[in-house]
């Protein structure tokens, strides 16, 4: 069974400097309906203008991923971490205990085009700590990437959760398939093109709840960028 939230659907902000869409709830977006799946908590895509950003604010108990589509990304925490992420750039926050950081726009001239994604965690109060990875087209092409995971496979980054972050980049009439096993369920997001999931229809920011399915297969009408979160 799949139910199907429409990019139009979604939540949106537009304060001018920073244009951002929440698939589920969050800040003043409220949806009772929609205030997430499974451990998946935020799915935030979110634009930024040239030079804007948040100052430093806090974060705890929570895996936050971020992965960067354009632009560059600027971040500091109160560790003394500090850095830019780029293009097929991925940061993953686990803020256990707490941490402060600020995030912008690194260009004073380019917008910054970004997915912020928060899941739970099934340990609180873990000691805080930072990773980054990149994923090149390459990469995502031909198969499934994995973006995060809860046991770490394949060299991705780990997270406090048993849930996965795959990734991948299809051409026109390319499919790919995923495995889901016995209890598990998975959400899939269209970053851009167009794929049938199951036999519907999904286009850039349409997004799919699976449950109840043992096998996703995705069909690519356009080429496509698709996002998988395999969950509890």
């Amino acid at each position: 069974m799949m139910t199907i939230r429409r990019s139009n659907e979604r939540g949106h902000a537009d304060r001018g400097w920073l244009n951002a869409y929440h698939s589920f709830s969050f800040n003043t977006y409220y949806d009772p309906t929609n205030m997430g799946f499974g451990p998946l908590r935020v799915i935030n895509e979110d634009k930024f203008g040239p030079g804007r950003g948040f100052g430093m604010h806090p974060h705890e108990n929570m895996e936050i991923i971020t992965y960067v589509l354009s632009g560059a990304l600027v971040h500091e925490d109160n560790t003394g971490g500090k850095g830019v992420l780029k293009p097929g750039d991925i940061q993953r926050m686990s803020a256990g205990t707490g941490v402060f950081h600020s995030e912008a726009n690194a260009s004073p001239t380019e917008w910054l085009h970004l997915f912020q994604i928060w899941i739970e965690p099934s340990v609180l109060g873990a000691a805080p700590r930072y990773g980054e990875s990149h994923l090149s087209e390459s990469e995502k092409r031909g198969k499934w990437a994995v973006v995060v995971s809860g046991t770490g496979r394949d060299g991705a980054m780990h997270i406090h959760q048993d849930a996965e972050l795959l990734t991948t980049i299809l051409e026109l009439g390319e499919s790919r398939e995923h495995t889901l096993a016995v209890g598990r369920r998975a959400y899939v997001h269209v970053v851009s093109g167009e794929v049938s999931v199951n036999g519907q229809v999904l286009s850039t920011g349409d997004a799919g709840k699976l449950e109840q399915e043992s096998q996703i297969t995705l069909q690519a009408s356009a080429p496509s960028e698709v996002l998988l979160f395999d969950l509890p």
